[in-house]
């Protein structure tokens, strides 16, 4: 079985002091690297959050964001009392040391009480300040359950994506099987053919003087550098095995690369010893199915 390295989870959560959205993302990395973004109220959690997205999600580059949003009824904003008391101190005093007998905020005689000036002490600077947020056990237990349902959302999203890697990875494979027959015939004429080229080169020269013993040697070690029948026999083995390794139950993106390694190895010694056009044009079509099987192998868990 394939998963995707790549996947999208989210869940909401709608709670009586404020609503929230979680998203976790995942994207291709050779290593887990997880990061997490949060209101800094559940900082204390963070380090048990990353010990779950590792055990969970085991590989790649992992982004949690959950997203508090408060209701307009548990606002925590409230007034900065000393701050304002100090304003209006402040505008009293520049008030009577200037002799001014007019309302500052309107410029109209001041015939209003001190509490009409309220508003405009609102609005100075620091005088409403935000309140410090409190964690709360058995709301982060809420937000803890929404985080496992985004994560199995992902996990979800990874084994869709997942089957379709591997219907496209198992084409890709069957098709390296297939060039493979294909080789076959030619690789067994190309022995007849070296064989028949040396022969014809030999009556053109004088053959007194040629060591039999010697030629046999040296023919039968350069027909031997020239045979691929090794090469083909492993090379099919690789390719069962790599079928074998994606039906196993655990992730195995890196395993697989491994074994695509070790085929593309076979498929570069079969190119080196084919003198052949027609064998060299099948070589090239297995590099190519290589190259996108490579391609697919490093979005596989």
């Amino acid at each position: 079985m394939i998963l995707s390295m790549t996947g999208y989870g989210k869940s909401e959560l709608n709670l009586t002091n404020a609503n929230f959205t979680i998203e976790v993302r995942s994207l291709n990395s050779k290593q887990i690297d997880a990061n997490v973004k949060m209101s800094s109220v559940y900082r204390d959690k963070e380090i048990g959050l990353r010990k779950l997205l590792s055990e969970k999600l085991q590989r790649g580059k992992i982004e949690l964001s959950i997203w508090r949003e408060k209701s307009e009824s548990s606002s925590n904003y409230k007034i900065n009392t000393e701050a304002v008391k100090r304003y209006h101190e402040q505008i009293l005093q520049l008030q009577k040391d200037l002799g001014l007998k007019w309302n500052m905020w309107s410029f109209t005689p001041f015939k209003a009480k001190s509490t009409d000036i309220i508003p405009a002490l609102l609005k100075m600077p620091e005088a409403m300040i935000k309140g410090e947020e409190q964690s709360n056990d058995n709301e982060w237990d809420k937000i803890q359950k929404g985080i496992e349902k985004a994560i199995d959302n992902l996990l979800q999203f990874r084994l869709d994506e997942g089957k379709k890697l591997e219907e496209d990875v198992s084409s890709r494979i069957n098709k390296l099987s297939s060039l493979l027959k294909e080789i076959a015939p030619f690789a067994k004429g190309r022995i007849e053919k070296v064989k028949n080229s040396l022969s014809d080169k030999l009556s053109e020269i004088d053959s007194k003087n040629i060591d039999e013993n010697r030629f046999e040697q040296e023919l039968i070690y350069y027909l031997e550098k020239q045979d691929i029948t090794e090469e083909q026999v492993r090379l099919d083995a690789h390719l069962n095995y790599f079928i074998e390794t994606m039906n196993t139950d655990s992730p195995n993106g890196k395993k697989l690369g491994f074994i695509g390694q070790e085929i593309g190895r076979e498929i570069n010694t079969i190119g080196s010893k084919s003198s052949d056009a027609e064998m060299q044009k099948i070589v090239v079509q297995m590099k190519d199915e290589l190259e996108k099987i490579k391609e697919q192998l490093l979005n596989i868990l």
